[in-house]
């Protein structure tokens, strides 16, 4: 890159971006008014899976509504922060779907925090290990 960040983002950021806040969305409403389609046929929904769905609600409506305000406003460090957290976040539910061996849904969420990160990296503009990155210029 030439030390200049565009002012426009790339299509496929903005498309990663939107589709992300959707699925929190999704996952968010899913989870408050039917969270049993979370889980599995035998399991039960008590009324400490519904506290820890209603936990899943705020955690996914909180990081899509920060998704789509950065990207509405084109705040692209805030974008690219919301973007890692929501890598990060994909990157720790494929640790537990390992750990409980929910095989099926690891190749999945994986490809989602690999956009995601990729998407956070693109819209930031430099690599995000550099703490330069992250401080105001």
């Amino acid at each position: 890159m030439s030390g200049q960040k565009p002012s426009t983002l790339p299509w496929w950021v903005s498309t990663i971006a939107l589709a992300g806040a959707a699925l929190l969305t999704l996952g968010g409403i899913l989870a408050l008014v039917n969270p049993a389609m979370l889980v599995g046929r035998a399991a039960e929904i008590d009324a400490a899976a519904r506290v820890y769905a209603g936990y899943l609600v705020s955690r996914n409506l909180a990081v899509a509504a920060m998704l789509l305000g950065a990207w509405i406003i084109r705040a692209r460090a805030v974008l690219s922060g919301a973007l890692l957290l929501t890598a990060i976040i994909q990157f720790l539910d494929v640790g537990l779907d390992c750990a409980e061996g929910r095989w099926a849904m690891v190749p999945g969420i994986a490809v989602l925090g690999i956009l995601f990160l990729l998407a956070a990296v693109r819209t930031l503009g430099t690599p995000l290990w550099r703490i330069d990155s992250w401080r105001n210029p």
